[in-house]
């Protein structure tokens, strides 16, 4: 039977006109499945259903997640981040994604330091991630808090100042003096989250193609299950980020909102909303 699926031009690209053709047709598609979203079932006999193609080092993984939950897109991972996720998919009994047989282009290779994002932090800094959820106009949401252990000096100076800031509102994100408002979208950047965790910070990719990561976990980080419950409603992660000293490693979510409130008001928080990505 026919299936009610989206495969994108990008996909498509990637897994071969006879690929997508045997996808639509039924033949290689499944009728149920997990969405890799929301982890929730779905029936791509009775509901839009997007192909979501996973490239890592050496493999690729097409999911399926429901139309509304994730666009048909084509998301670049390490080769690790790929294996534990399909490994995390199986242990809670969910069905493994399709592995995808024929080769695929390998355009980006990940930093060797995966927390530290390309051509923003020098090597002595770290950024340091926190989420939890942030009260705003009585809703909750999805956040992710990014605060470096160093200053961050801009590429090719020697200067002893913190250009943190002022270079990640050269790359779109908005200076805040209170959290009033959500912040508007940044285009082109994007939250991964991978079986449940938090993987990755994506950026776009400054020579085009596929998205690269700004920030990327040595190893997946867990999130509540309020937390994701809000990623999924709202399909975007808030991410602030401060100098470094500005909020701390706050162990409660009230006690980070504070911080984060102080750090509003003395001029040293940005933000922005980001698109939620996700197997």
């Amino acid at each position: 039977m026919p299936r009610m699926l989206d495969v994108s031009d990008e996909v498509r690209a990637e897994i071969g006109d006879e690929e997508a053709a045997r996808l639509l047709a039924g033949e290689s598609a499944p009728g149920s499945y997990d969405c890799t979203s929301c982890r929730t079932p779905g029936d791509s006999e009775q509901e839009r259903t997007s192909t979501v193609l996973f490239i890592g080092d050496e493999t690729a993984v097409l999911a399926f997640a429901h139309a509304t939950c994730l666009p048909s897109q084509v998301v670049q991972v390490t080769e690790e981040q790929l294996q534990g996720a399909v490994r995390s998919i199986g242990a809670v009994g969910g069905e493994p994604p399709q592995q995808v047989q024929q080769p695929v282009p390998q355009p980006y290779q990940p930093q060797q330091q995966a927390q530290q994002p390309p051509n923003l932090v020098p090597e002595q800094a770290v950024l340091g991630v926190t989420s939890g959820l942030v009260l705003i106009q009585n809703e909750l949401h999805p956040a992710l808090v990014v605060e470096p252990t160093a200053p961050v000096a801009r590429p090719g100076t020697l200067g002893s100042g913190d250009d943190f800031l002022p270079l990640l509102i050269e790359q779109g994100f908005m200076p805040m003096t209170e959290l009033a408002a959500v912040p508007p979208v940044l285009q082109g950047w994007s939250v991964l989250l991978a079986a449940g965790q938090l993987h990755a910070v994506l950026q776009p990719n400054p020579n085009g193609g596929r998205p690269v990561a700004w920030w990327q976990a040595h190893q997946p980080l867990q999130v509540t299950d309020g937390w994701r419950a809000a990623a999924n409603k709202h399909q975007q992660v808030l991410m602030f980020a401060a100098p470094v000293g500005s909020v701390g490693r706050q162990p409660r979510e009230d006690l980070m909102r504070d911080a984060l409130d102080k750090a509003a008001a003395n001029g040293k928080l940005v933000s922005a909303a980001l698109p939620l990505a996700g197997i």
